[in-house]
């Protein structure tokens, strides 16, 4: 969890006290986890020297296993939605608060058959921990002929949250880099859900990178996929997130069942993976306490006036066009569900 610097919000104290930089909290006391492959800049030893250096930005948290898993996909699992509609069309993607970049290198390595452009953020003093981790991935992209592999680019950016010319800036080079098509397709968050004083700020921000010019005027045109890994730690402090997100966008979890393989005995060619089973949440298994989101903004919240206290926002001021206070229940529904379907 990479994080800008926090606005006074005025909230008493939590357990865990916010320092001047968001990523060295007080008390700060977190282990490397495990993560599946064999890169080693994202293995225990790298993490915690990391965590040294970089704190909360050092380390890969829960929710980016169950991201990784969801990008990467495997030929006996089926995703609904899959992470990519369709190869055909250029992918023009912004990942918020990256941290140890292991959701963006796994985004640059699926992404061999697409024309892509990733911007990779976070707070300027993690962007040196972003380009050393992704600098392997960024080479293979830039020595691959394009005769075999489309034109890529992974780009470290600086984007604090609530920063206007940090994202001012990635709109200018997106618009210089894809001139014909400089809409952004996804917005990628990975386990960024958790200290209370920067809800608001990342909800402020995904509104702001969801609205023109990184998306098409007024709502009109593709609207960019929000894709959110999300792990329960503290329901009494997290759930006012997605009470204020879900009135400004509309969003569902990922859904999964496992495909078996097919012959046709007429064919003498490989079998093809076909489904079977039912439709179950994405994350459901084990404790279910992991969760993958995918999200759009709310076409009529294009005219709502977004209100400058990050307390009004959390409580729904401006949402539905009025200044009333009000949430959506979108995540309590999908708690008391459990969604198996």
């Amino acid at each position: 969890m990479r994080r800008p610097r926090p606005q006074n919000t005025g909230r008493p104290a939590t357990v865990i006290t916010m320092s001047a930089n968001p990523n060295f909290p007080a008390n700060l006391d977190i282990k490397p986890l495990r993560v599946d492959g064999d890169n080693l800049a994202f293995d225990e030893a790298s993490q915690a020297e990391a965590i040294r250096k970089y704190g909360i930005a050092g380390r890969v948290w829960e929710a980016a296993n169950a991201l990784k898993a969801y990008i990467e996909g495997t030929s006996d699992l089926e995703f609904d939605p899959p992470f990519l509609q369709t190869k055909d069309q250029p992918a023009l993607l912004l990942e918020l608060g990256s941290g140890m970049g292991v959701v963006a290198s796994a985004i640059a390595r699926h992404l061999t058959q697409t024309k892509f452009i990733l911007f990779v953020t976070d707070l300027p003093d993690v962007c040196p921990l972003l380009e050393k981790n992704l600098a392997n991935v960024i080479r293979h992209i830039s020595t691959v002929p394009a005769s075999s592999h489309p034109a890529g680019s992974v780009l470290v950016r600086p984007l604090e949250w609530g920063n206007e010319q940090h994202v001012s800036q990635i709109t200018n080079e997106l618009s210089r880099l894809s001139p014909h098509s400089h809409y952004l397709t996804h917005i990628i968050c990975s386990d960024l859900v958790y200290f209370p004083e920067l809800l608001a700020p990342l909800l402020r921000a995904l509104i702001h990178v969801t609205s023109p010019p990184l998306t098409p005027p007024h709502g009109s045109g593709h609207l960019p996929k929000v894709i959110i890994s999300y792990k329960i730690r503290s329901l009494s402090k997290e759930t006012a997130f997605w009470s204020a997100f879900g009135l400004w966008f509309s969003f569902d979890p990922v859904l999964i069942r496992s495909c078996h393989q097919t012959e046709d005995d007429n064919d003498d060619a490989d079998g093809d993976s076909s489904p079977s089973g039912l439709w179950t949440r994405f994350g459901a298994s084990g404790d279910g306490d992991v969760f993958v989101f995918v999200a759009t903004r709310r076409m009529e919240s294009f005219d709502w006036v977004v209100p400058s206290a990050d307390k009004d926002l959390l409580e729904g001021v401006g949402a539905r066009g009025s200044n009333t206070r009000k949430g959506d229940d979108t995540f309590e529904q999908l708690l008391l569900m459990r969604l198996d379907i």
